[in-house]
């Protein structure tokens, strides 16, 4: 049976792509794989029984569970093959050099060629990929063809060259595949900016160049030349097969280290990724507890030293979320705001947001009297509350067709719903669908009481609404005479937006905040709390509104003949003795009438 640290991690873990890493019990990887969804893919290996000895035999060993996540099953793919070729896992088949995946090169010369390699060890020449698969990257080789003509022959081609007449035109320029740059056919301007484009797309840049060549089809047409407008057309719908490329691999930064934080009131989690050739070859995240509510510079600082003594030294490009006043011989710091550097760095954000998520699980079920001090810690700090929000109540209106209307009432002590407590109040002074008077009046029935009982106040009020609700409530409390003793917010449901008194703008909360979490559980469940309870009320409603309109049968006979019976259906099959047991002739004549319509 595995251990409770791995249950936990399973529990936690995303259904995202990316690649999971098994260590034992020396912290030595063992295992290496990858996931189209990371929580499907790691629970099969501890869900059934396995009858390869192998595989017992690797989940015997499992002390630890990994993971890096990525955009794509194909970037997986890739970082898997890197990753495995780094460590060299003792389960997994290991990669050799010479079966690694191919590239797409394109040659910097007068007139570039473009072919696929498994080798990146030409000089002069430019790399895209890796793809996974030789037949993928052959594909795009041949569409790339289909729309630029390039070159395809392997002559050394030269001004001089062309000018003494050395080459003669091949077969590809007969058929059309070629413009003939070796006898000048075709001008080394023309040639460079097609090979531009053919660059952009290996990147993943074709937006720019589907809007030119839509500017020169929309041209060709309005000049009439609809062969060309054709053949743009072609080229258009072929840029539409391309796939882009990985988001693992940044061939042209070769060696770099990323790092990122995140934090909460209690913990810091720096993520780092260590890219060598351009290809993401390691991950990990480190978490702290803060002491001194350091600063995310000063914990960031503190991430780096112990990357450092891990691993030595950096990389000659280091890439950061902020600046920080660090300076190291031979190591260039950067804060990317765009491109590939930005990518890389969100991808490392992601991994630290996805470890902080995995130990706020982890905590929630191992010390869950910690978790809850943790989020009312994060909620005072988030509202700028003067105590800890240990009692809270949260208020929501419901109404059918403006009839009917109620308010519901949830308390939460300490982060955990106190059922007892949950409350359902009639509104009795408003008709009509009128919501900000219902808040009104049931916030002032209910401190009133508080108060003339000399109950405990609530540390916080919460209203399902805007700015609307939020001004009732406060009104209410204003009124009561506590309006500086309890401390109010409305959340708006359209954007999740918060509102305090006397500030016409919100805030808005991270969305993977403790605190969000909190309010969002709040509201839904005094609204499922009032919808249920209102539905009941109405259902009631509804039944004694058709008996009591039969003439001489009241609200007191209606429900008689309801707890009788049990339902209007009953009811109207009911025999002439039945009736005659439980009402007078008159009703008894009324009701019989009203069998028969």
């Amino acid at each position: 049976m595995f251990s409770d640290v791995i249950k936990q991690k399973i529990n936690s873990l995303p259904q995202k792509p990316g690649v999971y890493q098994y260590l034992d019990a020396e912290g030595n990887i063992i295992y290496i794989g990858k996931a189209r969804n990371l929580k499907k893919r790691v629970s099969s290996y501890f869900n059934k029984e396995h009858t390869n000895a192998k595989l017992k035999l690797l989940i015997k060993k499992i002390s630890q569970i990994e993971i890096i996540l990525v955009k794509s099953e194909f970037d997986a793919l890739l970082l898997e093959n890197n990753l495995i070729k780094q460590y060299q896992p003792r389960f997994n088949v290991l990669l050799k050099d010479d079966k690694t995946y191919p590239w797409i090169c394109v040659t910097n010369e007068l007139f570039p060629k473009i072919f696929l390699s498994r080798s990146r060890n030409l000089k002069n020449t430019d790399y895209f990929g890796p793809y996974p698969s030789v037949r993928m990257a052959r594909s795009i080789v041949d569409a790339i063809r289909k729309i630029f003509t390039l070159r395809t022959c392997n002559l050394n081609i030269t001004e001089d060259g062309i000018l003494k007449k050395k080459f003669k035109p091949c077969l590809e320029k007969q058929i059309g595949n070629c413009l003939a740059p070796c006898i000048g056919e075709q001008s080394v301007e023309e040639y460079a900016d097609m090979v531009l484009q053919v660059r952009n797309i290996l990147k993943g840049n074709i937006n720019p160049i589907i809007s030119v060549l839509k500017q020169k089809m929309n041209e060709s047409v309005e000049v009439l030349n609809f062969e060309n407008a054709q053949k743009i057309k072609l080229k258009l719908e072929a840029l539409n097969m391309f796939q882009s490329r990985s988001g693992v691999t940044f061939m042209k930064f070769g060696d770099i280290d990323v790092f990122s934080i995140v934090s909460d009131n209690e913990f810091a989690y720096v993520n780092f990724l260590r890219l060598q050739n351009g290809n993401i070859v390691q991950g990990h995240t480190f978490s702290f507890r803060k002491k001194m509510e350091e600063t995310d510079s000063e914990l960031l600082m503190i991430g780096l030293g112990e990357f450092l003594s891990l691993n030595g030294n950096f990389a000659p490009i280091v890439l950061l979320p902020f600046e920080l006043d660090i300076e190291i011989q031979n190591v260039k710091f950067e804060v990317p705001k765009i491109s590939d550097k930005k990518q890389l760095l969100d991808l490392s954000l992601a991994n630290a947001a996805q470890f902080r998520q995995e130990h706020l699980e982890r905590r929630k079920l191992v010390d869950p009297e910690r978790y809850a001090k943790y989020v009312m810690q994060s909620v005072m700090k988030d509202l700028h509350l003067k105590k800890t929000p240990e009692y809270i109540e949260c208020y929501d209106n419901s109404n059918f067709q403006g009839t009917d209307a109620v308010s519901s009432c949830v308390v939460f002590r300490n982060a955990k719903p106190s059922k007892k407590e949950y409350r359902i109040f009639n509104i009795k002074s408003v008709e009509g669908p009128d919501d900000f008077a219902s808040m009104k009046e049931v916030i002032s029935r209910r401190m009133s009481r508080l108060i003339n009982e000399n109950k405990e106040l609530p540390d916080l009020l919460i209203v399902d609404g805007g700015k609307g609700q939020l001004s009732s409530a406060v009104e209410a409390l204003d009124e009561t005479g506590i309006k500086n003793k309890v401390p109010v917010i409305g959340i708006a449901k359209r954007l999740e937006e918060v509102y305090f008194p006397g500030d016409t703008m919100p805030i808005y909360l991270d969305k993977r905040s403790e605190t969000l979490k909190l309010i969002q559980r709040m509201r839904d469940e005094a609204h499922r709390f009032g919808i249920s309870h209102h539905r009941n009320k109405r259902s009631k409603g509804l039944l004694k509104t058709e008996l009591t309109e039969i003439e001489g049968v009241g609200t007191q006979t209606a429900t008689k003949l309801l707890r009788h019976f049990g339902s209007v259906a009953s009811l109207k099959k009911a025999s002439k003795e039945e009736l005659e047991k439980i009402v007078g002739k008159k009703v008894l004549n009324a009701i019989i009438e009203w069998q028969g319509k």
